[in-house]
């Protein structure tokens, strides 16, 4: 298995099923850890780096948890294979562009991905399409108890688990949850309904987590500190306030329904017209139609599409996947042909479900 073979699927996290999908479309969690009595990355030498990422690579491979699994010393990994890795939430973008020894260790099935020599010495991800926290919570447990049996995290009795950045100490998780709020941004309600979250303990970021903006009206729910909480509270909060968001998305969706449907009709068929004959498009300006799109496929406005589908042709819109679609790379105008030429040609074949 090796990057290449992940270009013949879209992973487990976008097949666009489980509770709530037709709103949320992934949930992850991620746990931080590190090596007792080690320095810290950004503090370690490049020897130490490389004694860590030998020893974890070791430690992942041997709880025998992980079907399938690919291994990747980043280091050794092309830029446009990294980049392909970030587009696909596989491994963070500063992980991506760091320049000392790390890796990454993933599934086939994507579900998935341990980065080693991240900001933490091991950071543990799971991720699930639709709204899955109690059993991603069991998967990314168990297999975190298979590495600690293995591996001497640094671990406070007062703390919890000590990580390199104070915000990550305590449990060291991060629970995210990735919601699809066209409705909300259409109508300048979604100000209204993230100015609700300052009273818990999340907040939200763009596509790609924190510093990013949200593109093709997708946005990024996660905590904001884990210092003083168990692991179950944050995935019953975060599972509540999805809740609730999710439920406004609904609300404004039908009532956009209820006052003029022939308006919800023609914005959803009209950015599908757009996709479906344009010659040149940017990956922003895809991704806003795409997401018209899929709402009104949601919203049974348009039929013949999946959602999966949908998140199908949304992945592989991205910079990275267009380029190893082309198997070579593209300066940004050529890109801008391939993805118009690639959406064109989807949007003609038949529904695959």
């Amino acid at each position: 298995m090796n990057v290449d073979d992940l270009k013949s699927s879209t992973g487990e996290w976008l097949k666009g099923v489980g509770n709530q999908s037709d709103i949320v479309i992934s949930s992850r969690i991620r746990l931080a850890r590190n090596v007792a009595g080690r320095r810290f990355v950004n503090r370690a030498s490049d020897e130490e780096r490389t004694e860590l990422e030998v020893l974890l690579r070791d430690a992942i491979r041997d709880t025998g948890l992980l079907e399938d699994m690919l291994y990747l010393n980043l280091a050794k990994v092309e830029p446009i294979d990294r980049q392909f890795l970030v587009e696909r939430h596989l491994i963070s973008r500063e992980h991506a562009g760091a320049e000392w020894q790390r890796g990454v260790a993933l599934t086939r099935s994507e579900r998935a991905s341990l980065m080693v020599n991240e900001e933490d010495h091991l950071r543990i991800q799971m991720l699930s399409s639709g709204l899955e926290m109690e059993k991603l919570w069991a998967s990314i447990d168990e297999l975190d108890t298979a590495l600690e049996s293995r591996v001497d995290y640094a671990f406070s009795d007062k703390y919890g688990y000590l990580t390199a950045c104070p915000t990550n100490v305590g449990t060291g998780m991060r629970v995210s949850v990735l919601m699809h709020l066209p409705a909300l941004v259409v109508t300048d309600e979604i100000q209204r309904a993230l100015r609700s979250l300052m009273a818990t303990r999340f907040t939200v970021r763009g596509f790609y987590g924190e510093g990013t903006q949200a593109v093709g009206d997708l946005y990024q729910i996660s905590n904001q500190a884990t210092l003083g909480v168990r692991e179950d509270e944050l995935i019953g909060e975060i599972s509540g306030v999805v809740m609730m968001i999710a439920d406004y998305e609904r609300r404004i969706r039908e009532a956009i329904m209820e006052r003029n449907r022939t308006a919800m009709e023609d914005c959803a068929w009209r950015s599908f017209g757009l996709l479906a004959h344009a010659r040149t498009i940017n990956s922003e300006e895809a991704l806003k139609h795409l997401s018209k799109v899929r709402m009104g496929v949601n919203m049974g406005v348009i039929s013949g599409l999946s959602v999966a589908r949908l998140n199908e042709i949304f992945l592989w819109t991205l910079p990275a996947h267009m380029q190893k679609l082309e198997g070579r790379e593209l300066d940004p105008e050529r890109r801008d042909c391939v993805r118009a030429r690639y959406i064109r040609e989807q949007l003609a074949q038949p529904s695959k479900s």
